[in-house]
Formats: C-alpha cells, sequence, structure tokens
C-alpha cells in the first residue's frame, strides 16, 4: 500500500482517547510490558512503521534485525508520517508495530498528564492507550526534544533556559515541524508554561536538514531539535535549559498491537532495549546524518556488532 493510500484509509480511526496516569520500567527479557490484552502471535509475521525522521527509522530496522534473528518474518514501511499518521496506522492494522518515545506518546494521548518520571509515564501509558495496544518494557536509550540557538543568539539575547525567552516576547523566530506548534511539547506549552510568544512560526521538519539549515543561515532563532542530534554539539548550539520540567523523559519504547505481542517479540525487543543505549543512538543518527550511510545498513551493522543478529 502507498502512503497515498495509508492516508485515505487511516484518519477515520485518527482519534484516541485520553485518560491519565502511575510505575514500571526495564523488565528481564521474560516479562511483558504493560498490556491491554493478550494472546497475540507473531506467527503471520509483523509490519513495522517509522515516523518521518532518521532516528525513528534507525529504530525500526534495529526492531526489524533483532525480531529478524528472533525467526520472525518482518516487512518495514518507514518514513509514514508524523504521530498523527503512524498511530491510526497502528490501530487500524496497517502496521503492527512502532518505535515511540515515552513522554511525546504520553503527551499525544493525553496532554493533561503530569508524569514525567520514567516508572511513572510506563503506567500512565497503560492507562492512556485505546484498547488493542500496548507498550513493551522502556530501554536504556533515550532521545528528548530540546530547543536550541547559536551560540551567537544565545550571547546576543542573554539566553539559556526556556524561560529567557519571554524577555524577548514577539522577536523571535522558532522553527520546528508543523505538529510542534500545536503540541504541548512545543508552542502551546511554551506559552503556557514560560509564557513565551514568538514573533513567527516556520513549518519546517523534526531535528532534520530543514530546521538546521535555518538555524544556521539565522532564519529562525530557536530551532526545536532532538537531544541525540550530533549537530548540536558539532554547531556549538546552545540547548536551553528547562527548569519547569515542561519536556518529559523520553526513553524508547515499543508500541505494540495486542494482535502480535507474543513472548517472542517480548524477548527480542527487550533483548535490544537492553543494549541500545543514548550514546549508541546518537552515533547511530551521525552516520545516516553526517556520513550519509543507508539507515537499514546501518541499524543491521549495529545488531551484528552488538550480538543481537548474524
Amino acid at each position: 500500500m502507498n502512503r497515498r493510500t495509508l492516508l485515505g484509509g487511516l484518519f477515520a480511526a485518527a482519534s484516541v482517547p485520553a485518560l491519565s496516569a502511575c510505575a514500571s520500567g526495564i523488565t528481564s527479557l521474560d516479562e511483558g510490558g504493560t498490556t491491554s490484552g493478550g494472546g497475540g502471535s507473531s506467527k503471520g509475521g509483523i509490519t513495522i512503521g517509522t515516523a518521518n525522521f532518521t532516528e525513528n527509522q534507525v529504530l525500526g530496522y534495529l526492531y526489524a534485525a533483532v525480531l529478524t534473528q528472533a525467526g520472525v518474518k518482518v516487512k518495514v514501511r518507514p518514513n509514514l508520517g508524523t504521530r498523527e499518521i503512524v498511530i491510526p496506522a497502528l490501530r487500524g492494522g496497517d502496521i503492527d508495530l512502532l518505535p515511540e518515545y515515552q513522554g511525546a506518546l504520553l503527551d499525544y494521548l493525553d496532554p493533561k498528564a503530569t508524569a514525567t518520571e520514567e516508572g511513572e509515564m510506563q503506567n500512565a501509558l497503560t492507562i492512556a492507550l485505546p484498547s488493542g495496544l500496548q507498550v513493551l518494557p522502556y530501554g536504556l536509550a533515550e532521545d528528548a526534544d530540546a530547543f536550541a540557538v547559536t551560540r551567537e543568539t544565545a550571547e546576543k539575547y542573554g539566553l539559556t533556559s526556556l524561560a529567557d525567552l519571554k524577555k524577548e516576547n514577539g522577536k523571535l523566530i522558532i522553527g520546528a515541524a508543523p505538529e510542534v506548534k500545536k503540541r504541548q511539547v512545543g508552542v502551546v506549552g511554551l506559552k503556557e508554561v514560560y509564557g513565551v510568544e514568538f514573533k513567527e512560526f516556520k513549518s519546517l521538519d523534526s531535528s532534520g536538514p530543514l530546521v538546521k539549515g535555518a538555524l544556521k543561515k539565522g532564519d529562525v532563532d530557536v530551532a526545536n531539535l532532538f537531544t541525540t542530534d550530533t549537530d548540536i554539539e558539532d554547531n556549538d548550539w546552545v540547548v536551553l535549559t528547562d527548569p519547569k520540567n515542561l519536556i518529559p523523559g523520553q526513553h524508547i519504547v515499543p508500541l505494540i498491537a495486542d494482535r502480535k505481542a507474543d513472548s517472542t517479540v517480548r524477548k527480542a525487543l527487550a533483548r535490544l532495549g537492553n543494549v541500545l543505549t543514548t550514546e549508541h543512538l546518537t552515533q547511530l543518527n551521525k552516520q545516516v546524518d553526517s556520513d550519509k550511510k543507508d539507515p537499514e545498513d546501518v541499524a543491521n551493522a549495529y545488531a551484528k556488532e552488538h550480538g543481537l543478529a548474524k
């Protein structure tokens, strides 16, 4: 199915019920995650979907590598789009598994949720997920949203934290993926929590070449990036601190349909979660974004190097 067909058939399933909060974590390979059902089977194969940015694609191919090693037939459908597209695709049966991020997923499901600690967020996700979906144990690796400025901009306006942006209300331009304009971890939350108002919002991409290029050229003053993006350090950009904890923790967590969540899948993904670190993920991103390697090749090489696949 091509992306146009996917979009056409999924918006009817796009609304997701919102609920609330509670503690879980990395579990042993024999334990499951938080569930909303049971009796799933991966014998018919699993289709893995990914969002439209580098890291999520790498994670999707890592999932594929460890599941293939476990004897599961897999298919990867990369770069499907934003959470507003891929989660309805999961609910509708077009895909079966997604690499997700605890805090961002919880914010999508329940914008009023207050949990920020990993265990609390895992339990909150259990409550907030719609019937038929579940999150498996979260892994070691984490990638959070960040709001960054150039060193020059930081020094010009005296910016070190998100709170400092309020001093320049109506003067600065922010660049980010389109959905960030309406998200709590984005323009909405920056205004509610920090009282920040921007001169303009420029719709670009998620920690990708558009937003980073705009930041370099000065077309935007503030850019929404990911903490695992090595361009932050390479360009000496300043990540603004978050004293009021607007941005929650973002450990990587598999989001899967109940119908496929059997013990084979759980063990394979838990094994990956217990090996893949934030530092590893950062370097994998760099191989794709900076070294221009293929995400699937990068993922397969990592899985072999760490004994997760042959």
